[in-house]
């Protein structure tokens, strides 16, 4: 499986997955995170370019994916 680390910061990493279609956002400190795919991940993905093309600043991508913390409802699995 094929995966790619698009953004990583103290609190959040997003993962690409490219064969399945999705990203998968998690929060580092609650270790919690969701999984999006086909269109919702289009969406997801669109949506972080603008703000990263908005402001780049780490704060900024912390903050945008911040509004995403009521979906991550999966508890991280280390294995």
């Amino acid at each position: 499986m094929t995966m790619n680390i698009i953004y990583s910061s103290d609190s959040y990493y997003v993962v690409e997955y490219p064969a399945q279609h999705g990203y998968e956002l998690v929060d580092k400190r609650s270790a919690r995170g969701t999984f999006f795919q086909g269109d919702v991940a289009d969406r997801f993905v669109q949506s972080l370019q603008a703000a990263v093309a908005e402001d780049a600043s780490v704060e900024r991508v912390d903050e945008f994916l911040g509004s995403f913390d009521v979906l991550l409802n999966q508890p991280l699995v280390i294995h």
